[in-house]
């Protein structure tokens, strides 16, 4: 008797799921036939593009220097990373002297609030 109870609520749970399943696009109030409709124009414009690529991407010949390029990586790897200079925009580029401003915005995580 408790199987057959067990099993009319499941049946009559799935009919009253499959129910509203329809219900489902209707729900949702779009004022389109379906949700992917609406944009004709610029899936025509895709289909029709010849190259969506620039040209300067088909480039594949890169002018490198693998010699260069390998002892960079080794120097990144080992930690002996050479440190740029003269990367200002003027041809006569000084480094400031004035003193950089690296403090801590707030409280270290050490440090409780309200001690200094």
């Amino acid at each position: 008797m408790r199987r057959s109870i067990d099993l009319l609520r499941a049946g009559v749970l799935a009919l009253a799921l499959a129910s509203l399943a329809g219900c489902s696009e209707y729900l949702a109030r779009r004022d389109a036939i379906s949700p992917l409709g609406g944009n004709a124009v610029e899936g025509n414009k895709v289909v029709q593009m010849v190259d969506p690529w620039p040209r300067e991407a088909a480039d594949n010949n890169i002018a490198y220097n693998g010699t260069v390029m390998q002892s960079a990586v080794e120097r990144y790897r080992t930690g002996r990373v050479i440190k740029p200079t003269g990367t200002g925009t003027s041809a006569a580029y000084q480094p400031s002297n004035a003193p950089s401003n690296n403090a801590a915005a707030g409280p270290s995580i050490n440090q409780p609030v309200g001690t200094k």
